[in-house]
């Protein structure tokens, strides 16, 4: 009997491949989530290893794609079979195999919806030239995509553009945390936000919000080009002896920062997903996001786990007081951390699996 249990459970073993994109030197959340679901499928009993594939910068996008397109996918390295696939970002979904399943992260973002914030910084000549590969690649998508097992997004906002994009049907599956000793230790007054220090995370608005809010500790780990001039903004706003910049924390000191904070801001503008929200709901805290952050304000229920504001610093600047009123930041987290339980990676990786 023992016997044919062990038989079972090596039949049910599989060897998946889980491939992402990557760029040199850059902690994306993509990374995070594929190492998160490669130790989720060793965890389910399964073979799992990351493949990453290049991305290139623009000018070179298309050889990403036909690099990726002739990748070998089909056996590991000691010739065994690779029995499923799942790519997370573009062009990784290039690759081929006759069981692979997109569980998507994003497309390439100045080519789809940030294409109209992208095209005026170029001239006229960088404007034919990247208009002509946005073409090519919207049609490589299209099929890349189209071909796939199943594809599911990582986010509504994610599936809403591959509709809008391509016509391509999704199933959203939203990604866990990644399996870290989430706790929470009290709300000591603070706020947290992490995020990669650009542009679209409008950490801006945030200081701004803050230099409204008389006595608010702001604590903003991560690293990115807009740190000196974001530092240079907390200075002229009067933040200095209020703001913390952190720089990009190790795993177990991202842990004690959620667990000490009362409440995460996570305002990006149009965010894919966003683990961040998650993180900081499996660390019983609230989360402020903005009406148009894309994931983030999918998952957040104004007035029950967090609020959802106008990207704007009085509306924001309001509800960061709010949150320092007796009881709320406490109220507000024991709801976030009822919604987090709800995400698990054993029925993530069932559904990948499952199809």
């Amino acid at each position: 009997m023992v016997f044919l249990q062990q038989s079972c459970e090596i039949d049910n073993r599989l060897r998946v491949l889980v491939v992402t994109s990557d760029v040199p030197f850059v902690e994306g959340g993509h990374r995070v989530i594929a190492r998160a679901l490669v130790r989720a499928l060793r965890q389910a009993g399964h073979e799992a290893e990351i493949l990453t594939t290049p991305q290139n910068r623009f000018g070179r996008q298309l050889s990403a794609y036909l690099a990726t397109w002739l990748t070998d996918v089909g056996v590991t390295g000691d010739g065994k079979p690779v029995d499923r696939v799942i790519s997370l970002r573009f062009p990784s979904y290039a690759v081929r195999h006759p069981r692979h399943v997109v569980w998507l992260n994003h497309r390439m973002r100045e080519y789809y919806d940030l294409w109209e914030r992208f095209r005026p910084t170029l001239r006229l000549r960088g404007r034919l030239a990247q208009g002509t590969r946005r073409a090519i690649l919207h049609r490589l998508d299209r099929r890349l995509l189209g071909r796939c097992r199943h594809v599911f997004a990582q986010s509504g906002t994610i599936r809403d553009r591959l509709a809008r994009w391509g016509r391509i049907e999704a199933e959203v599956l939203h990604p866990p945390a990644p399996q870290r000793p989430y706790r929470c230790e009290g709300y000591d007054g603070s706020v947290l936000a992490v995020a990669r220090l650009q542009p679209l995370k409008r950490l801006d608005l945030l200081l701004e919000a803050a230099s409204r809010t008389p006595g608010l500790v702001l604590r903003i780990a991560g690293e990115g080009p807009e740190r000196a001039r974001l530092e240079g903004l907390a200075e002229s706003l009067g933040l200095a002896d209020r703001v913390s910049f952190l720089g990009r924390l190790s795993e177990q000191r991202l842990v004690e920062a959620y667990a000490r904070c009362s409440a995460v801001y996570y305002g990006a503008r149009a965010e894919d997903y966003g683990l961040v929200t998650l993180e900081a709901f499996s660390s019983a805290k609230a989360v402020i996001t903005c009406l148009d952050s894309g994931g983030p304000a999918e998952l957040v229920q104004d007035g029950a786990t967090g609020y959802v504001v106008e990207p704007a610093p009085e509306a924001l600047a309001a509800k960061l007081q709010a949150l320092r009123q007796p009881g709320v930041a406490p109220d507000l987290g024991e709801a976030a951390l009822a919604v987090a339980r709800q995400h698990s990676w054993p029925q993530a990786v069932g559904r990948l699996l499952a199809v």
